[in-house]
This record gives structure tokens, C-alpha cells and sequence, in this order.
């Protein structure tokens, strides 16, 4: 089946999911496509189906080996439960979690709403997970096959002078299944985690968790440790978080979160919803301009992954644009559907060619040197 006429069969199945709670329909979707994709050989038949070979795709960050630039965000498989999977769509990266030293329960249901005339979510869901102990031990029983990001914050019931050591132990239980972590400290579903955004405790956290990593990393390659930002500061608040990312020398910058901003929706009832953070198509502008402001900033010199509002390759490749050298998608999956990977990445060589650029990492940063 075509990409484009998979995406003609996912809007019909939509219209049904979309009358299930999204929680519900999210984890009702995941189970049965984890229990087809169990077996190694229909894993192996759908990568072969929905990988996309081509070098023109494929970069290499921190030496570690991107077959393609679309990944898949964090908060979509929170757990771990599902990484081969959704691997199996051909995704050129996962990030699974948040993940927190302690298993929580999150915040009550509901608390994932669609927004479905925006083509948006907002979600409240508060680090819903099993706790580091719990991913560890699923993910010691798995060969995991795709590149794996695995993002960590802070436990709901750890105080916040106290998040150093919270963030250190989720560090040291999945350091060693990590191709590359992030540090969460944008969420705006965790009473005062976004504090720790502020020059002054971020130095203390980033700091003292690039020192454990590269202990743990020692006589191996040192893990690339990254930091996820909100999109709600203003230039003045990214001018802090990147003095610290290069004085602690983190490796790269997730932009951005959700958003708290409710500015510009147009779903009825929407503030009836209630506090949570915005995703998918109200983001997409403002995550372009902290991607490019960043890359400005740093002057190309900071790896950045772009999150918000990524439907299709050309938000991807405004994205590569501004200054991201990977790309996430989270919310646009749940909009376009599971065969939205491959068509991203045919469109996205389609796109290339007709701009003239080589490869991916020629458009990395294209539209400041124009």
C-alpha cells in the first residue's frame, strides 16, 4: 500500500478512534500494533516496507549514526513497552519517557484532550510512568533495535531542592541503554519543574548530571546528554539556558515542549479544559523561531532537535532550516497516522532535490546563510 493511500485509510479509521477517549484510543492503537509487531520476522517485513534507504537521510551526531531525521518525540511511549515497534515504522530515532525515579500514577483522567480544529493536543499528563526501576528492567530484556533517546525528569514527590538527586538516580538506572539522553525540566504539568529552567538551578542540575554521566561513560563513548526547553521563554531566558549548556558543555537542546499558551484556538471549550500543555499545529511557529534564535545564538555549534508541530516534510524541512538537525513528531503521528513516516522522508528527498541540497545536513541551518 502507497504512503498517500495508507493516509486516505488512517483519516477513515481516525474518524472512529477519534470518538475514544485519546487515552484510551492511544493505548488501545499501541497494544495491538506491539502485539502484531511482536514476532522478529513481521518486524523485519516492515521495516523492509517502511524504512526509506537512502544516504541523502542519514546523518551522524555525537557519533552516533541517524539513519534519517524523523524521530519520534517523548510522552508517546513513556514506559519503553513499545520501542522495537515503533521502530518497525521506520522512525530514525525514539525518545521514550519521561521517565522519573519513581513510579507515578500522573495527574487524574482525563487529561488528554484533542483539539481537533487546531489539529492540536493539550495534555496534563504528569509524568504518568512505572519509575526508572521498572524501564530498566524491560528494556534489559530487549534487544533494542532503533536509535533510543531516553528523557528523564523529576518525580512529583521529590521537592525541588532535592531534583539533583531525584534526576540521578533515573541517570544511573538507564544510562547504559542510552544513545543519548535528555533532561526535562520544560514540562508544564509538574508543579515547579519549569524553575529549574532559571540560570542558577539548571547550572547546579546540568552540572552535576554531566559529571555522573561522564563517570558512568567512562572507558566508553560519554553519552550525549541533552536539555528539553519550553517554548514560553522569552530571549533573555534562552540566553541563560545556552550560558549554561555551554559552560556545562551539554551536548544539544531539544525545542521545544508543549506550550501554555492558549493564543490563537479556535477549539470550542478549550479553557473549560483546564491548565495542560499545547501541541501540534499552534506550535509550529513559535518552536521555528527558539530553533533559529538557538542556532543563531550558538552559532550552529549546539546539535538541536526540533519538536512542534511537524505534520509533513515541509515542517520538517523549515525545521532543518532554522538550525534542527533532527526532527520529532508526536501529535502529527496521531494526526496523520502510521505510514506518515515513510511519506515524510520520500517527500522530505523530493524536497531536497528540488532546493538543491545534497543531503540533510546541507540543509541543517540553510535559511541563515541565505
Amino acid at each position: 500500500m502507497s504512503a498517500r493511500k495508507g493516509s486516505r485509510v488512517y483519516r477513515a479509521v481516525r474518524g472512529v478512534l477519534f470518538g475514544l477517549d485519546a487515552e484510551q484510543a492511544h493505548y488501545l492503537v499501541m497494544g495491538a500494533w506491539s502485539r502484531l509487531m511482536r514476532p522478529a520476522p513481521i518486524r523485519e517485513l516492515a521495516q523492509r516496507a517502511l524504512r526509506v534507504d537512502d544516504p541523502r537521510l542519514g546523518q551522524k551526531l555525537w557519533g552516533v549514526h541517524f539513519a534519517n531525521p524523523v524521530g519520534l518525540a517523548a510522552g508517546f511511549d513513556k514506559d519503553a513497552r513499545w520501542v522495537n515497534a515503533l521502530g518497525a515504522l521506520g522512525f530514525g530515532h525514539v525518545e521514550v519517557g519521561t521517565v522519573t525515579a519513581l513510579a507515578q500514577a500522573g495527574n487524574p483522567r482525563p487529561r488528554l484532550f484533542r483539539l481537533t480544529e487546531d489539529e492540536a493536543l493539550l495534555n496534563r499528563m504528569g509524568f504518568n510512568n512505572g519509575g526508572s526501576q521498572a524501564v530498566a528492567r524491560r528494556l534489559e530484556e530487549l534487544r533494542v533495535e532503533p536509535v533510543l533517546g531516553i528523557n528523564i525528569g523529576k518525580s512529583k514527590v521529590t521537592p525541588l531542592d532535592r531534583a539533583r538527586e531525584d534526576y540521578a538516580t533515573t541517570l544511573r538506572e538507564l544510562h547504559r541503554f542510552a544513545d543519548y539522553l535528555v533532561v526535562n525540566v520544560s514540562s508544564p504539568n509538574t508543579p515547579g519543574l519549569r524553575s529549574l529552567q532559571e540560570k542558577a538551578p539548571l547550572r547546579e542540575l546540568l552540572g552535576s548530571l554531566q559529571a555522573l554521566n561522564a563517570s558512568l561513560s567512562e572507558g566508553t563513548r560519554r553519552t550525549p546528554l541533552l536539555v528539553k526547553m519550553a517554548p514560553d521563554l522569552g530571549e533573555g531566558a534562552i540566553d541563560d539556558v545556552l550560558e549554561v549548556v555551554a559552560e556545562v558543555g551539554i551536548d544539544g537542546v531539544v525545542a521545544t515542549n508543549t506550550t501554555i499558551s492558549r493564543q490563537g484556538l479556535r477549539a470550542p471549550g478549550v479553557e473549560e479544559l483546564g491548565a495542560g500543555g499545547v501541541s501540534g499545529r499552534p506550535l509550529a511557529r513559535r518552536s521555528r523561531e527558539v530553533i533559529g534564535y538557538i542556532y543563531r545564538r550558538t552559532r550552529g555549534e549546539v546539535p538541536i532537535v526540533g519538536v512542534g508541530g511537524i505534520f509533513d516534510a515541509e515542517d520538517a524541512l523549515e525545521a532543518l532550516e532554522a538550525g534542527a538537525s533532527l526532527v520529532q513528531v508526536w501529535t502529527g503521528f496521531v494526526y496523520e497516522g502510521p505510514l506518515m513516516v515513510r511519506r515524510m522522508q520520500l517527500e522530505l528527498l523530493e524536497l531536497l532535490e528540488r532546493r538543491g541540497y545534497a543531503s540533510v545536513s546541507e540543509a541543517v541551518g540553510a535559511s541563515h546563510r541565505r
